[in-house]
């Protein structure tokens, strides 16, 4: 099979990605704004071919290549996994007539307020929220709403351009900084735990799942410096307090008819055990979280979503062994890297837990945390144990320590 690959070596997933596909015996087409000389591996080693495009932005003009490479070179399907291309990705399917995501299976998606609006039909709990283009449109949102709110891109990934906001004198401080976001979603603010349901899925059921949390709340880890963020995969996902999420989790791949690949759903936990849907994404989470899914039970989801794709089968054998743990470390002070304090002794205590460490090298410049949600490191901890994993995890965020100055 012949598998076109927007973006093959970017963000860094990707090429772990790609590389699954020629691991499960794809012939790996790259399409990329790169030449393929900056592939990295194992991207690079991966691709059979690689066609570098001008521009993401011109999706006629990566249309009219696309149709070109397709009358020289056979393909079979067409895959994306980063979220700004996957409606270009879908394009593609419907030009070259293959099979995956459509257009109007993609928009779902990728538009929150669409998203809510199918999901709010098939019964599922969402927040209330509104849809705004001007800022009089943010704000009469609000004032409906009731404060806090939530008020994010339509099509955002992750928490950039998100703001909980507090009160109308908030609001007006915050309006001037969502100029360059087109469309926004104003939303009612759930208190809660910040939950994650990820699944590999073939032709619609569901062959892997994974719930994970976020210590502390994903908007606390982008507004203060000082947190070291954590992420959490649990090792038992059927864990009564989980089964509401992952109950509505089932219920909204079925609502979206999502059929084959990787998606990666957040969710709210209140303290009443309500499960309130946040937004899903039909591609893999980020930041390092696939490989957290990976320790916890010493299996690859890279290859696993390649063999769904490629051969509509997973046949990984899964063993929950571990609840796994990742902490960002962000350096205290400003210029370069000058040491690392606590990690001679962290690791004599606590080293045969640790499965993966890299730190910013010293001598190397401080990372800006407010656009490196992986700051200057990342220490993953796994353990059967969840209160000795939610242990081993703060022990790494309060004891160790990258300096810079």
């Amino acid at each position: 099979m012949n598998v076109l690959m927007l973006s093959p070596g970017f963000p860094r997933e990707m090429r772990h990605f790609t590389r699954g596909l020629a691991e499960v015996g794809a012939k790996v087409i790259g399409l990329g704004d790169q030449p393929a000389s900056a592939l990295e591996e194992p991207a690079r080693s991966a691709v059979s071919m690689h066609v570098q495009i001008r521009s993401w932005q011109d999706e006629n003009a990566v249309l009219e290549q696309v149709a070109e490479l397709a009358r020289q070179v056979r393909i079979d399907r067409v895959e994306c996994l980063w979220e700004p291309y996957m409606v270009l990705a879908a394009r593609i399917r419907e030009m070259l007539r293959l099979p995956g995501m459509t257009v109007s299976q993609t928009i779902p998606f990728r538009d929150k307020e669409t998203m809510k609006q199918v999901l709010d039909a098939a019964g599922i709990r969402t927040p209330h929220h509104y849809r705004a283009t001007t800022a009089e449109q943010v704000i009469e949102a609000a004032e409906t709403i009731g404060f806090p709110v939530i008020v994010k891109p339509i099509d955002g990934a992750g928490s950039e351009h998100t703001y909980r906001v507090e009160s109308r004198e908030d609001l007006d401080g915050i309006v001037p900084k969502l100029r360059a976001v087109t469309e926004v979603s104003v939303e009612e603010f759930v208190d809660g735990d910040d939950m994650t349901y990820e699944t590999i899925c073939v032709d619609g059921e569901i062959k892997h799942y994974s719930i994970s949390t976020y210590i502390p709340r994903a908007l606390v880890m982008k507004e203060n410096e000082w947190v070291s963020p954590c992420t959490l995969v649990y090792r038992d996902p059927d864990a009564a307090d989980l089964a509401a999420g992952k109950q509505m989790g089932e219920a909204v791949l079925k609502a979206l008819n999502f059929q084959t690949g990787y998606t990666h759903m957040e969710w709210y936990r209140t303290r009443d055990g309500e499960a309130v849907f946040g937004e899903i994404g039909g591609r893999p989470p980020g930041a390092y979280l696939v490989d957290l899914i990976n320790y916890a039970s010493d299996i690859d989801t890279y290859t696993g979503w390649a063999e769904a794709v490629v051969h509509g089968r997973f046949t990984q054998h899964v063993q929950r062994k571990y609840n796994a743990a990742w902490v960002f470390k962000r350096a205290r002070g400003r210029g370069r890297i000058q040491r690392y304090e606590g990690l001679e002794p962290l690791l004599s205590e606590i080293g045969q837990h640790v499965v993966m460490m890299d730190l910013n090298p010293i001598g190397s410049a401080r990372r800006d945390w407010r656009k490196v949600l992986v700051g200057d490191g990342i220490i993953v901890v796994r353990h059967p144990d969840l209160p000795t994993t939610i242990d081993l995890a703060g022990k790494v965020a309060s004891r160790m320590q990258v300096v810079a100055g």
